[in-house]
């Protein structure tokens, strides 16, 4: 179901709702944001300077050390008085980024994610768990409204608790999961251990995955626990930029449509800032369209993608960014070769002997850098000539797909951390 006629509307309709938001956008944020009227006027850059689409690339960058720089309110293009709304996020690594909403920008929030519902089969037949932390993360409550606003109804259970989750799952007949792509593994290995089989004791028929990257292998192995049938739909999306709701994938899971009618997407060279010919891969920048409170303008979300242009099959016409391949921030530079985690990942998962649970540790040892991939067994084996056989084998798909070697450690099943929230895979010891 196509929740919008926006949905559809030709390149050149497209087109014209951009530039004249665009050009609104940009006018407001020059004159009451000052941290952007510096940026603009440092360029030698004016609102009347942007006439057209490609007049983008003449203004600022924005990055997620700007909001942290003007933290909390320094970025905001209303006072503080009309939010109605305000996130943020965890702050581990520093100031953490704050983002508000006023009313009309939760409305626009809900029509979006309303839209990525629909794009991921969920109707107003469904009952759907949402099993998202609620709180300043966006993406339960981003989520919560866009399912309530089509007519579904919200098991609010966030998360923890798993067997719980799973009891409310098959007394509610949950149909539609709304959760991390890992946790969603660990509810059917919490299930399994319960003596409840996914397949054929549960009702979920739609997973809408977000918060994480969801890699094809990941995605197989979903289909693995859960069943072939559900659909296993990724959406896309981030606090600074509105939460869940920028891009999501429809059933023919062939790139993820972003909302064009209130963020326009490029792609540039992540060193040189560069916009790159459509087609090519690179950084991805959004900028917000049609927001009152924080109307970021070439927002750098550091997310490595390319986009796609070509109307889907499924009859909307919004450009698609290909599914993540990975983080520019989340890249390892290691002996000299860029490595992204997701690439790990899709060895691994491509191994039956091995669980979708890893942890990349990268160490250093004098002036030479060391990677280890320790990855649990599906099941335990005494015999080391397997254990052999097999670590050889990952190792040796490894140093082919990374052009550098691993070492490999194998784990007995349900040995590493499991995550509720967003996997934290990567453990980069270098620095001690």
């Amino acid at each position: 179901m196509i929740w919008s006629k926006e949905e559809t509307l030709s390149r050149s309709e497209i087109e014209k709702i951009q530039l004249e938001r665009l050009k609104e956008t940009v006018n407001r944020v020059y004159e009451k944001v000052l941290p952007y009227k510096k940026k603009m006027d440092e360029m030698g850059v004016k609102p009347s300077d942007i006439n057209s689409l490609k007049d983008l690339a003449k203004l600022p960058f924005v990055t997620k050390q700007d909001l942290r720089d003007n933290y909390p309110f320094g970025l905001f293009a209303v006072p503080k008085k009309e939010l109605v709304r305000i996130h943020a996020s965890s702050g581990t690594t520093g100031k953490p980024t704050v983002v508000g909403y006023t009313k009309n920008d939760l409305e626009v929030w809900t029509e979006c994610v309303s839209r990525i519902a629909c794009m991921g089969g969920a109707t107003a037949n469904d009952v759907a768990q949402i099993c998202f932390g609620y709180g300043m993360f966006t993406g339960a409550l981003g989520l919560h409204y866009g399912l309530e606003n089509i007519g579904a109804t919200i098991v609010p259970s966030s998360t923890g608790n798993s067997e719980k989750q799973i009891m409310y799952m098959k007394d509610f007949e949950t149909s539609p999961l709304v959760a991390t792509p890992s946790y969603a593994l660990r509810l059917a290995e919490v299930a399994n251990e319960i003596g409840v089989d996914p397949k054929k004791d549960l009702n979920i028929k739609i997973g809408l995955v977000g918060s994480e990257m969801l890699t094809e292998a990941m995605r197989d192995e979903i289909h693995k626990v859960w069943g072939d049938d559900m659909l296993v739909t990724s959406n896309y999306g981030m606090s600074e930029l509105m939460g869940p709701g920028v891009s999501g994938e429809c059933e023919y899971m062939d790139g993820m449509h972003i909302n064009e009618d209130f963020f326009i997407p490029e792609i540039i060279n992540p060193e040189t800032g560069e916009v790159l010919p459509i087609g090519e891969k690179g950084e991805l920048v959004i900028t917000c369209i049609k927001k009152d409170a924080l109307p970021l303008i070439r927002y750098r979300t550091k997310d490595i993608t390319r986009l796609i242009y070509e109307p889907c099959k499924c009859g909307r016409t919004f450009c698609r960014m290909e599914n993540l391949s990975g983080r520019s921030d989340d890249m390892l530079k290691i002996r000299g070769v860029n490595v992204f985690p997701s690439q790990i990942e899709e060895v691994i998962l491509g191994f039956d002997e091995l669980g979708p649970n890893y942890e990349i540790v990268v160490t250093r040892d004098g002036y030479n850098d060391k990677l280890t991939i320790r990855v649990e067994l599906l099941k335990s084996t005494d015999s080391f000539t397997e254990l052999e056989t097999l670590s050889k084998k990952v190792r040796g798909k490894l140093k082919v797909v990374l052009g550098l070697d691993a070492k490999i450690q194998l784990e007995s099943p349900n040995t590493l951390q499991r995550f509720e929230g967003k996997a934290k895979r990567v453990k980069d010891l270098r620095s001690k």
